[in-house]
């Protein structure tokens, strides 16, 4: 199954977008980059948002996953969790990534968890965990998204 694209302005009010998707996450609208990373939501709430990527065709020339394919998918899961917690009429823009690369990925797939450390009204900070398919982490990292009114 493939996230399905809707039409998304960017500046439209992406909790409107995603509340009709509480039953089905892996088909909220992520963009034409978290398309061509694969990734896929596998639950999404303000507090904690869950999704998952391959490593294959994410590698970097040494066939380790690319941090830079670990930094879009935490990049994608706290903006998410962000622009839920904006809610109506608001939308998130991440203003600072931060990602510690602690081991290899070199097959399977990657798991990242974000999980709120602050929810404000005009930020929201979260805490990315992402990890093998044996359950070691790989990375840590934190966005801050600045939440704007549309």
């Amino acid at each position: 199954m493939t996230n399905q694209a809707l039409p998304l302005d960017p500046l439209q009010d992406l909790p409107d977008q995603v509340a009709d998707f509480s039953t089905d996450p892996g088909l909220i609208p992520l963009g034409r980059l978290a398309e061509r990373l694969g990734i896929r939501i596998l639950e999404a709430g303000p507090d904690r948002v869950v999704g998952t990527m391959p490593v294959d065709g994410n590698q970097q020339p040494y066939g380790l996953l690319h941090g830079g394919a670990s930094a879009a998918l935490a990049e994608s899961l706290g903006s998410i969790g962000a622009a839920l917690h904006a809610g109506s009429g608001r939308y998130a823009v991440g203003v600072d990534l931060n990602a510690t690369h602690h081991r290899p990925a070199v097959s399977g797939h990657v798991t990242g968890v974000a999980t709120a450390v602050f929810r404000g009204r005009t930020a929201a900070t979260y805490e990315i965990a992402v990890t093998d398919d044996a359950g070691k982490r790989i990375s840590s990292c934190r966005l801050t998204c600045m939440l704007r009114d549309a």
